[in-house]
């Protein structure tokens, strides 16, 4: 089942439209242009605040699945992982974070920051644990080269 919107306009007399954004309080973003109707939407402002909720939340949804998703790739693909890819991941993990705190705190409520910061923290933590592991590793695996030389 998928959603549509539609905008109609009763009276059409010709006359543009302008809106000033920068005085109208709610969520601005720029959806992606997946339709195929004739107008184009380069930026969306969403003013009611349960609908805001409920976008921000599959919103964040979706990429803490995205990175729990990878995550799983990259413990599972132990040869292919490197201390650096682990800290490019870890980055991005952490400008995530930065981003619930302080752009979706104003829209989503109190004790839902909570957990998605306890989510990020276990996934943070996880990350941690495999760069020491794989650091530990290429240490190991040195310290044989070495002695076997």
């Amino acid at each position: 089942m998928q959603k549509t919107y539609t905008i109609v306009k009763e009276q059409v007399n010709g006359d543009k439209v302008y809106i000033d954004y920068t005085k109208i309080n709610g969520y601005k973003f720029k959806p992606k242009n997946k339709s195929n109707s004739k107008i184009k939407i380069n930026s969306l402002v969403i003013i009611k605040p349960s609908f805001t909720t409920k976008v921000l939340k599959k919103k964040v949804k979706k990429k803490l699945d995205f990175y729990l998703k990878y995550m799983i790739s990259l413990i599972d693909n132990e040869t292919d992982s490197t201390p650096g890819d682990l800290n490019e991941v870890l980055g991005e993990l952490k400008r995530y974070r930065a981003i619930v705190e302080y752009k979706y705190s104003k829209y989503l409520e109190k004790k839902y920051i909570e957990l998605l910061l306890k989510k990020i923290d276990i996934l943070e933590h996880e990350l941690k644990m495999k760069i020491i592991i794989i650091q530990e590793e290429m240490m190991y695996e040195k310290q044989e080269n070495n002695k076997s030389k």
